[in-house]
């Protein structure tokens, strides 16, 4: 999906897609870099932000990533989300969601934002790759999510983790 389109812009075309199919996944892809439209893009419910000049390879890596639930951000736009958080010094947002977390899925989650893979939380937590699956659909559930990268921001948003912590 782009940002800009003619008749309907992207992220509207998102919200409409998601609310007629909410299992379906969007990932944008756009030349234009700009927060607004990240932040934009992942609060309609887009599971990924790509720029168009992103190679080939790494185009059909993040459509299949995307397609198989994982949410994916172009390197810079990560970059640039942290640095925004870290700048702004927000304070927590309430989150009531949080409270139905066990300390297990808190700490999943954590580790989620923090920008580990499966495989990483298992090793680190030293648990199964399907055991840390389990946690990351419950967490996902619980905080009534679509993907990672709406938990990541969450998971900001509510200072479960912070910028450089």
């Amino acid at each position: 999906m782009d940002i800009r389109m003619p008749r309907l812009d992207g992220l509207e075309a998102t919200r409409r897609i998601l609310e007629a199919r909410p299992a379906s996944r969007v990932l944008m892809l756009t030349t234009f870099d700009l927060d607004e439209y990240v932040f934009d893009a992942l609060r309609a419910g887009a599971s990924g932000f790509l720029l168009k000049d992103v190679p080939p390879e790494q185009l059909v890596a993040g459509i299949r990533a995307v397609a198989s639930g994982e949410a994916l951000l172009a390197p810079t736009v990560t970059r640039r989300l942290i640095e925004t958080f870290v700048r702004a010094g927000t304070r927590p947002l309430p989150l009531p969601q949080l409270d139905d977390l066990t300390e297990r899925e808190r700490e999943v989650l954590a580790l989620i934002a923090r920008g580990m893979s499966n495989a990483e939380i298992a090793q680190e937590l030293v648990v199964s790759g399907t055991t840390v699956k389990t946690h990351v659909a419950r967490v996902l559930s619980k905080l009534g999510v679509r993907d990672r990268v709406q938990a990541v921001v969450l998971a900001y948003e509510a200072g479960v983790v912070t910028p450089g912590g």
